[in-house]
């Protein structure tokens, strides 16, 4: 993985990290939540994330 694959997935991570917290918090709906999941993938277009997106593994992003 090149410096920036690893950036890509990093920033691609951290933001789906906000997003997920801001859905779980009723800020923005699921449909919302989805469409700006769509963006940031194609935004970052990370390349294990990618993957995990499609249901093959799923990312656990708190420490539990």
């Amino acid at each position: 993985m090149t410096s920036e694959q690893f950036n890509a997935e990093k920033s691609y991570l951290l933001s789906m990290h906000i997003v997920e917290q801001m859905l779980s918090s009723e800020i923005i709906y699921k449909t919302e939540y989805e469409k700006i999941k769509e963006l940031l993938l194609d935004k970052y277009k990370p390349l294990i994330s990618s993957f995990t997106e499609n249901k093959i593994i799923k990312p656990r992003l708190d420490n539990n």
